[in-house]
């Protein structure tokens, strides 16, 4: 790999789009419960961020490209690995198929990949994915431009983790090659822990009972 390769695969890995038309962006400060101890992040996910506290979020209904209304709660019981795209942005078209590798790979699992399409022309994005050959993929729209309502939106790509309870549990901002080997044994151990909170969470009741 020439010098030239090597900073433009270093450029495109912290990649980002400006999103000019969101507010000022802050994560939901209503705390849940301690998440407890970090799970060990592989070198691929250093810029993944688990929280130590779980946080509340707003639930809003957002749309498939065949009409249907689908919601977070949807999903309880399941980690779900929300990923804000848009057409215009050249990092986030790279991701898609390795995060429909994710969801493939995983749908006999607690892991869900909820992919959000940020874009206003939202009527246009069923076209734009079947002319780059990503027919199928199951996007979501926003049609009412309620999504930074629930998450930050002034960058994407920008993937979202929540827990089987719809609460955020950790993020990750910029672009991420998903298709490192490593990827999918961590977001295992995510879904060993976050997919069924309670479980998690009454553990931590237990042992913090015997210290």
């Amino acid at each position: 790999m020439n010098k030239l390769t090597t900073l433009l695969a270093s450029v495109l890995l912290t990649a980002t789009c400006t999103v000019s038309f969101a507010s000022q962006a802050s994560l939901p400060s209503e705390k849940v419960y301690d998440t407890g101890e970090n799970i060990p992040k592989p070198m691929i996910m250093s810029r993944f961020i688990e929280m130590t506290k779980a946080r509340k979020v707003n639930e809003i209904p957002l749309t498939s490209l065949d009409g249907e209304t689908v919601k977070l709660s949807d999903y309880r019981g399941k980690l779900v690995v929300m990923n804000l795209w848009a057409t215009w942005c050249a990092p986030c078209i790279k991701e898609i198929p390795m995060m429909e590798k994710i969801r493939q790979d995983n749908i006999n699992n607690d892991l869900v990949v909820m992919p959000v399409s940020i874009d206003e022309e939202y009527d246009k994005v069923a076209a734009f994915l079947t002319r780059h050959k990503l027919d199928g993929y199951p996007t979501l729209i926003d049609p009412q431009a309620q999504i930074e309502n629930m998450v930050p939106l002034n960058v994407v790509p920008a993937t979202y983790v929540f827990d089987g309870e719809g609460n955020l549990v950790g993020f990750l901002r910029g672009y991420l090659d998903w298709g490192d080997k490593e990827v999918q044994p961590y977001l295992e151990q995510l879904t060993a822990k976050y997919a069924n909170p309670t479980t998690f969470s009454n553990a931590q009741s237990r042992g913090a009972s015997a210290e």
